[in-house]
This record gives structure tokens, C-alpha cells and sequence, in this order.
């Protein structure tokens, strides 16, 4: 198992010890002696001002850091990019540090189980898109952040280009998502489904592109519970196109 870069941990400090949007002093002091207490792990900076030496906060929060073990590295930086003293709402540069650490070191030190998805349906769609890289690729990165709470927008917006690579290679062209809609009809009642499913699968899918673009525009920040439907729709949109795909094929 291999440790977090030096140069990470770097840009984690730089983010999160930020003079407007990070930290202050007294609240990186506060949450590392409670770590160093749990974990049992001794740190150069327990108090507050720091002493000589010490330029800023930032080389402070790098140099406590470095005293902990890699997962719980990972454990403190995702926790701190949560902390309620941080502004309201979290700043990008908080949001895309937690995102990184998590698409970067989750599989490591991180990852769980979901509790909420439907795992079989997870793992179907997975063996389904084994001859679909690329957009099992996004797939996988989207589930690790579901399972690691990161209920962001660009969640949403992996999930969905997952799902326009899988109909590019399918309908064998390149276009958008929106364009492709059209074609999702005739395709299944190309392939053996009825017109009623036809109808209600390209109108799903079509409510489902506007669901998207809507936070895509906006910028919001998306509910759990909507996260986990959407997250189900589209395995269950990936799963039956392939299948099909494989049927006409």
C-alpha cells in the first residue's frame, strides 16, 4: 500500500490552512490535538499562536499532518474539508480537495460499502460494462464518491457522461446526450421491445437529461436521497441498453 505524496499533502495543507477560505489557526489546533489524542500520536504544533519558526498556519497543518500514519492522513483531510468552521457554502477549492483525495487514494484508505444503493444492481451493471472502459471508468469514480458521501454535482455529472460514452459506442456516433435521445426508441423497438417500453424508456431518460442539465446550469448542491435514485436509473438505463445491445448484436 502506498502512502499520500508528499506533494498532496502539500496542497491539502495549502487548501485547507487557505487565509479566506480555509481554517483558522485556533481550529487547525483544536481538531489536530484531538486526533493526536485518539490516535495516540505526538505533533510539534499543539498550541495556539504557534511558536517561532513557524511562518504560517499552513506549514503548522502540513508538518502536524506528516506525523500520522497514511489512512488516517486520509481520514484527516477528508474530515476537515467537512469542518463546520469552514465557510458557508464550502468553497470550490475545499470541494475539489476532497474530490481528488477521494478519486485518488479512496480505493486505499477509504472506500466503503454503500448502505443505500442496490449493490446487486451495482454490480450487474459492472459486469455489463466490462467491454465498456471508459464508461465503467466514470462509473467506478462516481460510485466510489457516492460511497464516500460526496454528494456533489459533478457526482451527477459522471454518471451522466457515463451513460453518453455508453450510447456513442452503442449507436456508433458522436453526439451529445440530448441528440441521442431520439435514438433510444428506435433502438429498442429495433431490438425486440415493445412500444409502450419504448415510449417509457425514452421519456425517462429524456425527464432525466433535464433533471441533469437543471443542476449542471445552477450549480446546486443535490440531495442524498435524489443522488441514490439517479444513481440507480442510471444502472438500470446502462444495464437493459447493453443487454439489448448484446441481444441485437
Amino acid at each position: 500500500m502506498h502512502g499520500i505524496p508528499s506533494m498532496f499533502l502539500t496542497h491539502a495543507s495549502d487548501v485547507l490552512g487557505d487565509t479566506s477560505d480555509g481554517l483558522s489557526g485556533s481550529s487547525i489546533v483544536k481538531a489536530f490535538t484531538a486526533y493526536a489524542f485518539d490516535l495516540d500520536v505526538n505533533i510539534p504544533h499543539a498550541s495556539y499562536p504557534f511558536g517561532a519558526g513557524v511562518p504560517n498556519k499552513r506549514t503548522a497543518l502540513l508538518e502536524n499532518l506528516k506525523c500520522f500514519s497514511p489512512k488516517d492522513q486520509y481520514r484527516i483531510i477528508k474530515e476537515l474539508c467537512e469542518h463546520p468552521n469552514l465557510p458557508k457554502p464550502a468553497p470550490d477549492s475545499v470541494n475539489n480537495l476532497k474530490i481528488q483525495l477521494i478519486a485518488r487514494y479512496g480505493d486505499q484508505f477509504g472506500a466503503v460499502s454503500s448502505e443505500t444503493l442496490n449493490v446487486s444492481l451495482v454490480e450487474e451493471v459492472k459486469h455489463w460494462l466490462s467491454d465498456y472502459p471508459d464508461s465503467l471508468n466514470l462509473y467506478d469514480t462516481a460510485l466510489t464518491k457516492f460511497n464516500n458521501n460526496v454528494f456533489e454535482r459533478n457526482l451527477l455529472d459522471d454518471l451522466r457522461l457515463s451513460l453518453e460514452l455508453l450510447l456513442k459506442v452503442i449507436f456508433q456516433n458522436t453526439k451529445s446526450f440530448e441528440n441521442q435521445i431520439p435514438h433510444i426508441g428506435s433502438f429498442i423497438s429495433t431490438n425486440g421491445g415493445s412500444k409502450e417500453f419504448s415510449n417509457m424508456f425514452r421519456t425517462l431518460v429524456d425527464y432525466y437529461s433535464k433533471y441533469q442539465n437543471s443542476f449542471v446550469k445552477h450549480n446546486d448542491a443535490v440531495i442524498e436521497e435524489e443522488v441514490e435514485f439517479i444513481f440507480e436509473m442510471t444502472s438500470s438505463f446502462m444495464k437493459h441498453l447493453v443487454k439489448m445491445n448484446v441481444r441485437g448484436g
